[in-house]
Formats: C-alpha cells, sequence, structure tokens
C-alpha cells in the first residue's frame, strides 16, 4: 500500500512540476532587465505625475494658493495663468516668477501640445507642465520631480514565470480598412485602425487578439483583458508588446503583460481592452494588481 500511495504522489508530483515551465538562466535574465527597465519607466513617466487638469475656455489661473484654478502642489502662490481657445492654450506667467517655458525665460509664449509630439514644457521649481489634448478635452498635465510617489513606490509583483504562456502566433495583416473601437477611462470611445490579428490556442480554445498599435516590423502592441481581470490584475485590462513579426508569426509571451500606468496614478489617461481582446480563459501569467492599493 506504501508504493502505491509513493507510486501516486511521484505521478502527482511528475504532473505538477510539468505543468508549469520554468524558465533558463538566459530567460531569467531577459526578464529581469526588462522588468527593471519597466519600474524605470514608471517611476520617470507616471509616478511623478502630480497632476491633471481639464482647461476651461479663457483664462485658467495657476499656482499654489487654493483660489487659483488649477491647484499646485508647490511653487509660487500665483504662478500664472493658461489661456484656452479652442484647442489653442497660451501660457503668461506672473512678472518675478521664476520659470521656463520651452526652455526659455520667458513670460508669454503658446504651447504645442503632447499630440505634436514635442509638447512645450514648463519649469518651475520641481514641477514639469504641458499640455495634453484627448478628444475635445485639453488639460494641463503636472509632473512633479520630487513626488513621494517615485520613492514609496514598491514595485510591479508578478505571477512565476511561466513559459507555457509563451509561444507563436499566426499573425494576419489588415487590409487597412477596418477600425477596432478602444474605450478609455475617461469614458470616450475611438475608432482606431488596425494593424492585424494574431491567431493561437491556449486552454484547448482558438483565441484571437486585435492590435491597434504598432507595427510589424517594429513589433505589435495589444491591451488584453483575461478571467484574471476579475481578481488577480489589473481590471481594465494589461499592455502586452511583442518583437517583430517574422514569416507572419510572432511571439506573444503573457509572461510580460504588464499593467497600465492607471494603475500607478489617477492622472493617466489609459486605454482599456476592446472587446476584441477580452478573453474567455485565464491567463496567470504576467503583472498582477492589488486592489487595495492600486489606482483604477
Amino acid at each position: 500500500m506504501k508504493r502505491q500511495i509513493a507510486a501516486a504522489l511521484l505521478v502527482f508530483w511528475t504532473m505538477l512540476v510539468s505543468a508549469v515551465q520554468a524558465p533558463d538562466a538566459e530567460y531569467s535574465k531577459s526578464f529581469e532587465k526588462w522588468k527593471s527597465e519597466l519600474v524605470d519607466s514608471r517611476q520617470k513617466n507616471w509616478l511623478s505625475l502630480a497632476g491633471l487638469f481639464w482647461l476651461k475656455p479663457g483664462e485658467n489661473t495657476f499656482g499654489s494658493a487654493d483660489d487659483n484654478s488649477i491647484l499646485l502642489p508647490s511653487g509660487p502662490a500665483h504662478a500664472g495663468a493658461l489661456v484656452r481657445d479652442g484647442k489653442t492654450v497660451s501660457a503668461k506667467l506672473q512678472s518675478g516668477v521664476e520659470a521656463k517655458i520651452g526652455g526659455k525665460q520667458i513670460l508669454e509664449s503658446k504651447l504645442d501640445a503632447d499630440v505634436t509630439e514635442h509638447p512645450t514644457m514648463i519649469e518651475l521649481g520641481s514641477l514639469r507642465m504641458f499640455i495634453i489634448e484627448r478628444g475635445d478635452r485639453v488639460g494641463l498635465r503636472v509632473r512633479d520631480l520630487d513626488s513621494p510617489a517615485i520613492r514609496n513606490y514598491a514595485g510591479p509583483q508578478f505571477f512565476p514565470v511561466d513559459l507555457n504562456y509563451r509561444f507563436a502566433a499566426t499573425f494576419t495583416p489588415s487590409d487597412g480598412k477596418k477600425t477596432v473601437d478602444v474605450p478609455n477611462v475617461l469614458g470616450d470611445v475611438t475608432p482606431s485602425p488596425i494593424i492585424g490579428e494574431v491567431h493561437f490556442k491556449l486552454d484547448g480554445q482558438d483565441l484571437s487578439l486585435t492590435s491597434f498599435e504598432g507595427s510589424e516590423k517594429e513589433g505589435l502592441s495589444f491591451v488584453i483583458a483575461d478571467a484574471t481581470s476579475k481578481s488577480e490584475t489589473y481590471p481594465g485590462g494589461r499592455f502586452l508588446d511583442t518583437d517583430p513579426v517574422v514569416d507572419g508569426k510572432v511571439v506573444l509571451d503573457f509572461n510580460r503583460a504588464y499593467n497600465p500606468p492607471c494603475s500607478v496614478t489617477p492622472y493617466a489617461t489609459c486605454p482599456l481592452a476592446p472587446k476584441e481582446n477580452r478573453m474567455p480563459v485565464a491567463i496567470s501569467a504576467g503583472e498582477k494588481y492589488d486592489r487595495t492599493h492600486g489606482h483604477h
């Protein structure tokens, strides 16, 4: 009887071990490097965010005093004003305020928004401010280089790496005529041109994902959701990037699925997973999400 129990336990243990495909040293090294780059990007680009203010038409005063339209976390009590005319925004600083607009010590200037890919930066002490456009909205995004969120960030938490969640998928390019409706956290829905679809099998199911960012040559990007989104991972979906498509194939590595900026700051405007990318299976790989401390 003892031998039978021991044999049964051995079979069970063998099945358990084989169920998870552990990474080799080379993969582990590349994964840790990727994770370190993810943390660096969050600290530089997202954890420093200290505010997002949507501008009304006309004058929007800004400064650290409570009577401003835009209340800054530090700096002069009354630093100046942003004047919005349609989607055009100009900055007017108060005389004597030590600041730079576009790297120059000037008091007035038109501001280029982030959609131009070279937004005009206002430097005010430890604050860095620039204009963003989101649909019909025009806002001021504020970064604080001394933000405590950078110092206090505990880092991302991941499922154990499982190479069963890393495999090649078949890529089908778009004809350039189709779009996918992409929602975001603001409640907007934007029709976005489809780059293509990837097709693969997971947990015995035929699945597909639609890419609306990236390219075949540079690599595809997806916003995905799955059954873990209900409790273990970010509810709005995670991001997944790939290497370039080669001979109609692309490697999907769900171990590198990561949370959007909205998971670490309330001042981001993240896309959510479109319905085409909401998978019925549970993908227990990639970054987890702590609902008790994270941002929604």
